[in-house]
């Protein structure tokens, strides 16, 4: 069947991006960062996330490049939730592309940059960096369902 259609439409690169939240009593609230080792954007601190393969869902992509970006593992995906869609027209200078935002709440752990990020690091939620991309919206969301979530419902490791 594929290749039966064609259309004229321009069609748009998707994206994911996570928004991971650590925690510990010492610390406090942080944010999961990787600095990217690649244009655009070099060396600027930015959320884990990259392409949708043709083959993949949404949510494994995120968390594949978790993994890969990040080397964090998240053992139960289905808890991770979904944040929104962010569709800017201009939000990434490749192209037009819309990315698909997740977040999750962890114990902070060990990580590692890899793939296509020199490293990853945790930023407390209070001291973060500037960010590429939309990335700031992302994470300003994300931090606003956080504390939503732990509102309404109850959250714990």
């Amino acid at each position: 069947m594929e290749g039966m259609y064609c259309y004229e439409y321009p069609r748009p690169a998707v994206t994911t991006d996570c928004v991971v939240f650590g925690y510990d009593a010492n610390d406090g609230l942080s944010v999961l960062l990787i600095r990217r080792g690649i244009e655009p954007f070099k060396d600027c601190w930015a959320l884990p996330g990259g392409f949708v393969r043709i083959d993949e869902e949404v949510r494994a992509c995120a968390m594949r490049e978790l993994k890969e970006e990040t080397g964090l593992q998240l053992s139960d995906i289905s808890e991770v939730k979904e944040l929104g869609c962010y569709s800017g027209v201009h939000r990434d200078p490749r192209g037009r592309v819309i990315t698909i935002a997740f977040y999750h709440l962890v114990r902070k752990s060990e990580v590692k940059g890899g793939d296509d990020a020199k490293e990853a690091r945790w930023f407390p939620v209070d001291n973060l960096p500037a960010f590429p991309f939309d990335h700031k919206e992302i994470v300003e969301d994300a931090i606003k369902r956080l504390k939503r979530d732990i509102y309404f419902e109850p959250i714990g490791f």
